[in-house]
């Protein structure tokens, strides 16, 4: 944690993820597959793009929160997010992780908030458009949350559970 703090005084811009030139393409790739194994490489393109950053401090936290996520420890991963999106708020893939983390502690207006500014830094994020349905879903907002998984499956149109979950 120390390592983190200090590398998060160093500051520095992230990289913006979201303005890769390759992700025109990679999206296109998405809207042309024909299945969900043939969209996978491209989404996987897609979400490493997102995830990277030129900010060694981004990616010492994003690594320690996916960590502590992944353990479910879901109060130190937010405090990880916390400072990415504190540092570096033009990066959409923090607001994303720390929005996950709303999502897993139930903390549903936060986790809405941080889907909302993941989706102005990069409308096409079909990942928070899924999420928000999940929020909806466990708000009981059906309609809404319909939309958002429609929203997130005319992005990517083989991803499956945004489909499973509007039916």
């Amino acid at each position: 944690m120390a390592m983190a703090a200090s590398l998060v005084l160093s500051g520095g811009m992230a990289q913006a993820d979201q303005s890769d030139v390759r992700l025109g393409a990679l999206f296109e790739q998405l809207q042309t597959s024909k299945t969900f194994q043939e969209a996978r490489p491209a989404e996987f393109q897609i979400w490493r793009i997102w995830s990277f950053s030129t900010d060694d401090a981004v990616t010492l936290l994003m690594e320690e929160g996916t960590n502590a996520m992944s353990s479910g420890d879901y109060r130190r991963a937010l405090r990880y997010f916390d400072q990415i999106v504190t540092i570096a708020p033009d990066f959409a893939e923090g607001w994303n992780k720390r929005a996950t983390v709303h999502y897993l502690l139930e903390n549903y207006e936060d986790s809405l908030a941080d889907i909302d500014q993941t989706l102005a830094l990069e409308p096409r994020h079909f990942g928070a458009l899924a999420g928000r349905g999940l929020v909806y879903t466990q708000l009981d907002q059906a309609e809404e949350a319909l939309k958002a998984f429609e929203d997130a499956s005319e992005i990517h149109p083989t991803l499956p559970g945004p489909r499973i979950n509007a039916e």
